[in-house]
């Protein structure tokens, strides 16, 4: 090979210096001695580098799979960016526990200094756990007509949620009617009310109107359902008539509607408010079991648009998407525990009859298993509970 290079350089007419050996291995040294030529490259070196077809697709495929995988994993960190939780709210003392104060404390438990409030009642907040004030309201759109409050555990994957009849007495300053659905306020108003009220600080809400209800039910394709008792009940002015049996059925978002805001019949027998909160929470968890479940997944974005056309809340986009990474661990079978506040509902407090005062004890103990926040047990004097000053019964 070296012969045919001196050669190659004699015909040309120039003489050129043989370049020093260097001790290189073959496939280094070949290259860089082979002489600029026109001729056709060797058979074996022109063949080297072609693919074929079938290594083609299979090079092509790899590359498409990873071009996915960068996207999916900058999707799933974009969204990892994107998702929190929602700020943990603190309560003020209730008034019959505030004293006045010394330096640093503020009304609302803060500080002056900027630095993180304490409680003076040694309460704090346990990490991950989240309360969420849940109301639907009437045809209207006026009235708080069903009130719950849930407690998420996301550490432990635990609800807790207990109905607050609408009927239960709150000692107001001001209004005339002391019934907790009623007075001025709306929503925002209810929560201040019942976070008082059961010395637990509400951190957001969910507010539904009757019609998101009813929609979500025939979205779903209805749902079945055991009525406790037989409903006759008739309500021209609000065009509500409930005629239904005791027994398991399928029932529409209509239907589903009517039997959660059935009270009484039209003689006058049936359940009271207590009676009606029970059938709305076994409802609620019919209901979600129906959601969660495996065969609606793929029908998110019709959930999507009926929370956004019947749905108010205070949550971002970000704290929501935090709850959806949270709750896809939950178990609604087992995770889900449900009660209503007990009580009697034959109170007089300022004239108005047929208050549901809460009864002290067992109140405190349903709060305290299904939804404080706080890292010890409640107390009585945690709460503001209001007395009836006398009964119809």
């Amino acid at each position: 090979m070296e012969e045919r290079y001196i050669n190659m350089s004699q015909q040309s007419g120039v003489h050129r210096r043989e370049p020093p050996r260097r001790h290189t291995d073959d496939w280094e040294e070949k290259p860089r001695r082979r002489p600029p030529s026109r001729q056709a490259a060797p058979p074996r070196r022109q063949t080297r580098g072609r693919r074929s077809p079938v290594a083609a697709v299979l090079i092509g495929f790899y590359k498409v799979l990873v071009v996915v995988s960068v996207i999916i994993v900058a999707t799933y960190a974009g969204v990892q960016l994107m998702v929190r939780p929602p700020e943990q709210q603190q309560l003020p003392p209730p008034p019959q526990n505030m004293g006045t104060s010394s330096g640093a404390s503020g009304s609302n438990g803060g500080t002056t200094d900027g630095t993180k409030p304490v409680d003076p009642t040694g309460l704090t907040r346990r990490e991950g756990v989240y309360t969420v004030f849940l109301a639907a309201t009437d045809k209207a759109g006026t009235l708080t007509d069903v009130m719950m409050l849930l407690c998420y555990d996301t550490k432990e994957q635990t609800v807790g949620v207990i109905s607050i009849p609408r009927d239960t007495l709150v000692a107001r300053e001001k209004g005339k009617n002391p019934h907790l659905v009623y007075g001025g306020g709306g929503v925002e108003q209810r929560i201040k009310d019942v976070s008082n009220m059961l010395g637990v600080p509400i951190d957001c809400y969910v507010k539904v109107n009757i019609e998101g209800f009813v929609t979500l039910v025939d979205y779903l394709g209805g749902i079945d359902f055991y009525i406790p008792c037989y409903m006759d009940y008739d309500d021209p002015y609000q065009d509500l008539h409930i005629h239904y049996t005791e027994g398991t059925r399928h029932l529409n978002g209509q239907q589903a509607m009517e039997v959660a805001r059935f009270r009484k019949n039209n003689d006058g027998s049936g359940y009271t408010d207590v009676g009606r909160t029970q059938t709305q929470q076994a409802l609620l968890v019919a209901l979600s079991k129906k959601v969660l479940s495996w065969n609606n997944i793929t029908r998110i974005n019709g959930f999507v648009e009926i929370f956004n056309d019947n749905v108010d809340t205070d949550l971002s986009l970000n704290e929501m998407l935090y709850f959806a990474s949270q709750a896809v661990n939950l178990d609604p079978s087992s995770g889900v525990e449900t009660a209503t506040l007990p009580g009697r509902g034959d109170g007089v407090y300022h004239g108005s009859r047929y208050c549901y005062e809460l009864d002290p004890e067992g109140t405190l103990d349903i709060v305290n298993r299904l939804i404080n926040p706080y890292n010890r047990d409640l107390t009585l004097k945690d709460m503001n509970l209001a007395k009836a000053e006398q009964y119809t019964g």
